[in-house]
């Protein structure tokens, strides 16, 4: 048993979309960031850093006590690892899908939040920033354009990589991206949308959003 501390945010997504394809039994514990549920004392104690998503394993693999885990790559890789899915155990596939996890983690993930953050949540509107973290966001886009170029998915496989970057690619809009100048990342969009598990994990977050 999985217990998944979650609200959906594009980090959230990333591990319901996981056990959601993983077929893992799991049972969320909704974590309101917008009512600062986060710095709840039980919450800490699973994730020292107040972020969501976070999860205890309940059964791992040793057997032994449940094991938390935060920080969402932290947590895909665990999971991959426990289930043997969704990342490779060739040697060069599973580095692939790894460095584009940790690209996510490091760049992506960073930029796409700074811009939502100036664009949208911002109190006042600084241009600067505005436009430093579009335009960082444009040239992440044309990184990943690029990878999909010669491949259907990130690492070639669908793996934890495509769960990662999905999320944050899903609010281009908010992101001022226009997703016609990267026909690559549509269609790759298009793919991962189409699965059951992904359909699943979206409509989970809109029924604890609308729950809330």
């Amino acid at each position: 048993m999985i217990e998944l501390f979650y609200w959906p945010t594009p980090n959230g997504q990333k591990i319901a979309i996981f056990l959601e394809e993983a077929g893992l039994e799991y049972r969320l514990q909704p974590i309101n960031i917008s009512k600062n549920e986060q710095f709840q004392p039980h919450f800490l104690a699973v994730s020292p850093n107040n972020r969501i998503p976070a999860i205890i394993d309940h059964d791992p693999a040793d057997g032994k006590a449940a094991i938390p885990v935060f920080e969402s790559g932290a947590i895909l890789v665990y999971l991959a690892e426990k289930t043997g899915k969704f990342l490779s155990p060739d040697l060069r596939e599973r580095m692939d899908a790894l460095q584009w996890l940790f690209w996510q983690m490091g760049g992506l993930g960073p930029m796409a939040g700074q811009n939502h953050h100036f664009s949208v949540f911002a109190p006042e509107k600084v241009p600067y920033a505005i436009e430093r973290y579009v335009k960082e966001t444009t040239r992440l886009y044309g990184v990943l354009e690029k990878r999909l170029a010669d491949r259907p998915f990130v690492a070639g496989e669908y793996s934890i990589a495509d769960m990662a970057i999905y999320p944050w690619i899903v609010p281009y809009e908010r992101q001022q991206q226009n997703i016609e100048n990267f026909p690559r990342i549509k269609d790759w969009m298009a793919r991962i949308a189409a699965r059951p598990a992904v359909r699943r994990a979206y409509e989970i977050g809109e029924k604890v959003r609308n729950a809330a």
